[in-house]
């Protein structure tokens, strides 16, 4: 196996490939593209399960839950300015968060498990 020319957080900030550093990761918001476009690297035994998934919600979701309470006993908004509030602001960090720690995954997976990615 080659030497990575990136680091596992250059690819994940960057959502690049692992090997070259070049090639996008996605297709989509989150959807891993069959191969690099550059090196060629396949991409598709890249299993990242639900681990990041898992990880984003238990971070994601404390934080947020501390802020609704910092801010309703802050403020004391009524309810619906919560209803409103926390999904218009959880959903897109969701996503946001969600691609580079996809990226590291698959990095991770590549750096350390390359057999599993049939290199």
């Amino acid at each position: 196996m080659a030497e990575p020319s990136i680091s596992l957080v250059q690819a994940a900030l960057r959502c690049r490939c692992p090997r070259c550093g070049q090639g996008k990761l996605f297709t989509g918001v989150l959807t891993l593209r069959p191969a690099c476009p550059v090196c060629g690297l396949n991409l598709t035994q890249a299993d990242t399960g639900d681990a990041g998934a898992v990880g984003v919600i238990i971070v994601l979701g404390a934080i947020i839950i501390v802020l609704a309470f910092w801010v309703d006993f802050r403020f004391s908004p009524p309810l619906w300015v919560h209803a409103i509030l926390w999904p218009t602001v959880t959903i897109p960090l969701a996503i946001l968060i969600m691609r580079p720690v996809k990226a590291a995954l698959v990095a991770a997976q590549y750096h350390t498990r390359s057999s599993e990615m049939d290199l």
